[in-house]
């Protein structure tokens, strides 16, 4: 049997994470990892990690996804990123992620970096349209299986990045001062 989709059009609202919103959050992580974290754990990000930013997808009022930051300096890391199941496929996931690329980049991040399954292909997919490229591997990283992480690099939209003065007035032969 197919589980019923619940089609989203308008009433989509982004907003951050509070604590009132874990007990909601605590099912998308189960609806969607083999290893969710604890409420202890969310509770700990919103209160005492200074360096956490969470956002939360609603439709009509009901949080349907959400998505996880660290900022630290210029460069954000995703610390998760999950749509309800019935709401997959709806390119939301995508709003998502914008989303939170545009809150980091709205902060000063220049880059944003994160971990997916080596055979998450759906996940790698949108991260590559979304500009991420892959940078190494995290051998062992999920410990449900041993799985391989793939790292993935994005520049963030709207970063100003410094450059070497000798660069061209062509912009050929850039490169970038981290």
């Amino acid at each position: 049997m197919c589980a019923l989709r619940e089609k989203v059009s308008g009433n989509l609202v982004f907003r951050s994470m509070t604590l009132h919103d874990i007990p909601d959050i605590m099912i998308i992580e189960h609806e969607s990892f083999t290893l969710p974290w604890s409420e202890d754990a969310f509770r700990n990000e919103l209160t005492h990690n200074h360096f956490a930013r969470y956002l939360i997808m609603e439709y009509n009022g009901k949080p349907i996804g959400y998505a996880g930051m660290w900022t630290i300096v210029d460069e954000a890391h995703v610390t998760n990123i999950a749509v309800r199941p019935g709401y997959r496929g709806q390119h939301l996931g995508e709003r998502l992620l914008n989303e939170i690329m545009d809150w980091a980049s709205d902060l000063g991040m220049l880059r944003m970096t994160l971990e997916v399954r080596v055979s998450n292909y759906v996940a790698q997919s949108l991260y590559g349209k979304k500009g991420f490229v892959p940078a190494g591997t995290r051998k062992g990283y999920y410990s449900d299986n041993n799985e391989d992480a793939l790292i993935m690099w994005s520049d963030l939209p709207g970063a100003d990045f410094n450059f070497d003065e000798e660069e061209s007035s062509a912009g050929e032969g850039r490169e970038r001062n981290w």
